[in-house]
């Protein structure tokens, strides 16, 4: 391979040479065993032997504001369009435990996602909706034990057995400290109740992904691939360590652990993270954990199309990028896609973008053929160098992070969180000086705005109807103080906390009454400064 001064680079600065030859990937031989055989170890070529031929990636749009009633029509209505399973979108007050009534929440009550207060909120988001049949997805991390245990009580009520019931609580805190910054408790604390939920789902309930390890929001908040893959394998060993500390055993428990990738525009570089993701995380599960089982060694993912690279400027080009962004996941081997709605850069997105989005994948799994083979690019020069490339620099990274303590030392220290933002700056400043192309924003730009959209209006009187039915269920519960000291004997005293805690929401406990008591036993984290 030759490279230049002239050679560009993939987004994480990987040179990309002219012209890539076989001589790029060595002895064949060892290439046959780094890509191996789908569906077995190292699952570079997929985690499963057939793909897509036997089964589609699972359709999900990402859907969720106002009440829980106006989020349940939008499931109803994706549904309706041939969506596959649901993922629920949380208001910020949801998001950071506290009751739509509590003052900081005014003016953020169903804003950004649905607003649940209560265990009757969740099972109106469900009404009508059999959680025997549906796989869920819910994006909550600190308070994500009260979404599990309110999602428990709506399956109670609905007759459904918990061992049925499919879906992923994304229950990753320490992207949080890293990158969104919803978090609530300390990261000792907070680790603590996400190795309670682990725990209390692989005995109680087996068929659901308690947790759902997450790059996504890094590379969302400006890192690059390497440092996403690096983040994501460092969080999910600090996961294992903990689960293995507590004395589960990792074969038992791995295989539930989902991941969360970001797929953006670097079509190749992205697959070729996503083929190194899986080869990265089964060499960890067996040489860090001694896993035994294939299934403890195999990755799993969901894909969710970048919201960062759409732009309010020439809003219908982001159907393109939402396309491209859904056929690089495909090509890398997504279990699950979210694809953004062409207005999401601006707004919740409407009825019309949102179905724009769903066809968007149904065109891809059924017009294009992708889906016939298992992983079509495989042996390509270009993608099995970058494959290699981002093994080895992400390998590296870990190594970084390894050195810090781990991940959660290094998130204590601000480390993560300030390569976070010299990347996100260097960016910033590639677009701000035209070394990056961005079209319609620093190229190919029009005087004059000529696409006229109709934007979602959230209706403006839903803070206030649910704040009249926080007031009923309120008015209408039994005392709730003997469950909230039970939870709180639970907290202090290193029970898990999960049967206390659905016990509670049958009671009518809220979500703030709930985050309180962990606050109570807990405090609350402030970041360090990163400089």
């Amino acid at each position: 391979m030759s490279e230049t001064a002239q050679d560009p680079t993939t987004a994480s600065g990987i040179p990309i040479a002219r012209l890539y030859t076989a001589a790029d990937l060595g002895d064949p031989a060892a290439l046959d065993e780094r890509i191996g055989a789908p569906g077995q170890p190292p699952f570079t070529r997929g985690p499963y032997m057939e793909m897509y031929r036997q089964r589609l990636w699972t359709m999900r749009q990402y859907a969720g504001y106002g009440s829980a009633e106006d989020t349940n029509q939008r499931f109803h209505y994706l549904l309706e369009q041939g969506q596959t399973a649901l993922s629920v979108a949380f208001d910020l007050p949801t998001q950071l435990g506290l009751d739509s009534s509590a003052p900081a929440a005014k003016a953020e009550v169903g804003r950004v996602g649905v607003a649940i207060d209560t265990a009757d909120d969740m099972a109106e988001l469900f009404e009508g909706l059999p959680l025997s049949d549906l796989s869920v997805n819910f994006t909550i991390n600190a308070t994500a034990p009260i979404i599990l245990a309110f999602y428990l009580v709506a399956a109670e009520r609905q007759g459904a057995d918990r061992s049925r019931l499919a879906g992923t609580l994304q229950n990753d805190i320490l992207k949080e400290f890293v990158a969104r910054k919803t978090f609530i408790f300390p990261p000792e604390p907070s680790m603590r109740l996400v190795g309670d939920v682990v725990e209390f789902c692989t005995r109680e309930v087996p068929r659901f992904n308690p947790i759902s390890i997450t790059g996504y929001h890094a590379r969302e908040a400006g890192c690059d691939t390497v440092q996403e893959l690096a983040f994501t394998m460092s969080d999910a060993i600090a996961y294992a360590e903990l689960l293995v500390d507590r004395g589960l055993s990792f074969d038992a428990f791995a295989p539930r652990f989902s991941f969360h990738f970001a797929t953006t525009l670097e079509l190749f570089e992205e697959v070729a993270k996503l083929r190194t993701a899986r080869r990265l995380w089964a060499g960890i599960a067996r040489d860090r954990f001694g896993a035994t089982s294939p299934e403890a060694m195999r990755l799993r993912f969901f894909s969710g199309c970048s919201g960062a690279t759409l732009t309010n400027q020439q809003p219908l080009n982001n159907v393109v990028r939402s396309t491209i962004q859904c056929l690089g996941a495909v090509l890398g081997g997504a279990q699950s896609i979210h694809v953004m709605g062409y207005d999401e850069a601006m707004a919740i997105p409407t009825d019309e973008a949102v179905t724009l989005a769903l066809r968007t994948q149904q065109i891809i799994a059924h017009e294009t053929g992708v889906a016939d083979t298992v992983d079509p690019l495989a042996g390509s020069y270009f993608v099995e160098t970058l494959t290699d490339e981002l093994e080895a620099r992400a390998t590296e990274l870990i190594g970084v992070i390894d050195g810090l303590g781990g991940a959660v030392p290094a998130i204590e220290a601000g480390v993560p969180q300030r390569w976070i933002a010299e990347s996100a700056y260097r960016s910033e400043m590639a677009v701000a000086n035209v070394t990056a192309v961005k079209v319609g924003l620093n190229a190919y730009v029009e005087e004059a705005e000529t696409t006229e959209l109709r934007l979602f209006e959230l209706d403006e009187m839903g803070r206030d109807r649910q704040l009249a039915r926080l007031d009923r269920h309120l008015a209408g519960r039994d005392d709730v103080s003997d469950a909230l000291a039970a939870l709180s004997r639970a907290a202090v005293s290193g029970q898990n906390v999960m049967e206390p805690l659905i016990e509670a929401a049958r009671r009518g406990a809220t979500l703030g009454e709930l985050s309180d008591v962990f606050r109570k036993a807990f405090g609350t984290h402030r970041e360090p400064s990163l400089w």
